[in-house]
């Protein structure tokens, strides 16, 4: 049995060492030739689903590229709204983080404001609210919790002029 397949080997071998150049030169243009025919026809395929050349076209063939045209369709609008749901859920959580963010700033600015008024009081006396001859910045913001309450911040420096040097603390 194993000298019968390398006598077949060895003729195979052979046959593809005596193939003349003729023979290859018909090989390569048998398939230069339908790789133009494969070429033709994709350009005939693309053109008709651009909706062009159609006129060759029976109902059956018609019917057979709307289908394909309407699945492609189906395709690219399934892709654009998954890429709007991945938008929108990233803004979403986005929005989230900015909306922790502010809750937390809003209440930074209450604490602040609290701290302000504690050393208001410390400074001008127990029910004091605000010195008249303070300089004041303010600003408004949006209250979080509740969109009607706008809450005012106030930074105020007493007028320091007419006090002494006695009162002011020195360094050393």
């Amino acid at each position: 049995m194993k000298s019968v397949i390398e006598r077949y080997s060895e003729a195979k071998e052979d046959h593809h060492q005596t193939m003349s150049a003729s023979a290859e030169a018909k090989l390569w243009q048998r398939e230069a030739g339908s790789l133009r025919q494969q070429l033709h026809n994709l350009q005939e395929h693309h053109r008709q689903l651009l909706g062009q050349q159609l006129s060759g076209l029976d109902v059956k063939d018609l019917q057979s590229l709307e289908n394909k045209l309407e699945m492609s369709l189906r395709n690219i609008r399934m892709k654009k709204d998954q890429l709007m749901i991945d938008q929108i859920q990233e803004l979403n959580a986005k929005g989230s983080l900015m909306h922790r963010e502010n809750i937390e700033l809003y209440n930074k600015v209450n604490i602040a404001h609290q701290e302000n008024m504690e050393l208001r009081r410390k400074v001008y006396g127990h029910g004091v609210n605000e010195h008249p001859e303070s300089s004041k910045a303010r600003g408004n913001i949006l209250n979080t919790e509740n969109e009607d309450a706008l809450v005012t911040l106030e930074l105020s420096q007493p007028q320091s002029a007419q006090r002494d040097k006695s009162e002011t603390p020195s360094i050393g």
